[in-house]
């Protein structure tokens, strides 16, 4: 359904991510207005100048139901031409309630047998298979005997939806010769998990894509340099790059799939073959999406035009080796290594990685929080951070366990 005026308003996701904030500038600075939307008032992307109006509405990991209830009631109202799909749960509802959806809005986003597909990730396996995607080797965990050499033990599906309610069950590597508890994978899970070969290295990266019905709007790449933890995690400080291989594995799995809309794929280069390998595919936009559009690809305004449109020229070309930092998870990162002694990955030296961080500041002057142009943001994440670390001082508390990574990206 097209509807376009000068008050068109866009629905944006605004939780505790960069993406939420890459929408709304974005959005923001192309005049279109935008709608923030969050379970809690302290969201920080509600703090922008970008954001034009907030609402809160009921949390999604709680009951997804009157989430998109609440989304639907915003869909009704005329100005809203279309939502941004920025977490899991968002591309969960609106696939599954898209017909719904199209009453009131565009709907550039794929179907529910396309969104069930890319977060089965056995499935996803098999697919990208079909198209000569490399893939780890992958099984159900109960049908996994190959447990001498390093495995990931990882939830089937990206989100896990019961009784109304989202969970993101955590990932497992065992080292060679170890056996977990199956039983207890499957009662932790709420399902049979997936076990897969571990690719070895640091090479991780991603293939962005909007597409239109099959064919790209627009692409981009990032290289993964440092995450939460030594160990992995969401990315804290990344890198644009452009290589042919893996334009060509991003294309031809999105291609098989006849995806609409906006998606990451998730790889890893494996140092044996120099092979870009399938890790997953999000259905939505990244958690990283402030760089593609520091690096020249206006991804959320480019969502705009395909939902009132159509995009008049696809955008292939940005620029190469621009870095951007989220400043609390560099901070995060630190902590890992001065702190924690991460399984199956060397911890790296406190002080080199501490210059690496540094020196990368001083080159890659690009952020997803702070901006000068909009500072309210990244003040109202740092008095989230700041604030439990005054209570600390004043009741000091047992050292945690160590962070459990998170591979949302």
């Amino acid at each position: 359904m097209r509807r376009t005026s000068g008050e068109d308003a866009v629905v944006v996701p605004a939780g505790h991510g960069g993406s939420s904030l890459a929408c709304l500038r974005s959005l923001g600075r192309q005049g279109v207005r935008t709608i923030g939307v969050a379970a809690t008032a302290d969201a920080p992307a509600f703090a922008s100048k970008y954001c034009d109006e907030t609402g809160l509405v009921p949390p999604a990991s709680a009951d997804l139901r009157a989430y998109g209830d609440a989304l639907l009631d915003l869909a009704a109202r005329p100005d809203v031409v279309t939502f941004a799909p920025l977490y899991e749960p968002d591309s969960y509802v609106l696939s599954k309630r898209r017909a719904e959806f199209a009453e009131h809005v565009a709907t550039p986003w794929p179907s529910f047998e396309t969104v069930q597909l890319a977060q089965d990730r056995l499935a996803l396996v098999e697919r990208a298979r079909e198209v000569g995607v490399a893939t780890p080797d992958t099984a159900l965990v109960d049908e996994w005997d190959d447990w001498d050499r390093p495995t990931v033990v990882k939830p089937r599906y990206s989100i896990v939806v019961s009784d109304g309610r989202a969970s993101y069950p955590d990932v497992h590597v065992f080292g060679p010769g170890e056996r977990p508890d199956v039983d207890a994978l499957v009662a932790e899970m709420g399902h049979v998990p997936i076990a897969q070969s571990f690719v070895p290295g640091e090479f991780e990266c991603g293939f962005f894509g909007l597409y239109d019905r099959g064919e790209p709007v627009a692409t981009f790449q990032h290289r993964r340099v440092r995450s939460y933890t030594y160990s992995g995690g969401a990315s804290v400080f990344r890198k644009s790059m452009a290589d042919p291989a893996l334009q060509r594995a991003g294309t031809d799995l999105l291609a098989a799939l006849d995806w609409h809309g906006p998606a990451m794929v998730e790889m890893k280069r494996d140092p044996r073959n120099g092979r870009y390998t399938l890790v997953e595919v999000n259905p939505r936009f990244w958690g990283s999406l402030p760089l593609a559009v520091h690096a020249g690809v206006d991804f959320p305004h480019l969502y705009y035009r395909l939902a009132t449109g159509g995009v008049d020229r696809p955008v292939f070309e940005y620029d190469v080796d621009v870095g951007c930092h989220v400043l609390r998870g560099e901070a995060s990162y630190l902590h890992s290594v001065a702190r924690y002694d991460l399984d199956h990955v060397e911890r790296p030296g406190l002080l080199a990685a501490t210059a690496d961080v540094l020196g990368s500041l001083v080159r890659h002057r690009r952020f997803d929080y702070l901006s000068l142009d909009d500072p309210g943001p990244f003040l109202g994440d740092l008095r989230s951070v700041v604030a439990p670390l005054v209570r600390s001082v004043a009741v000091p508390a047992v050292d945690p366990e160590p962070p459990v990574e998170n591979r949302q990206a």
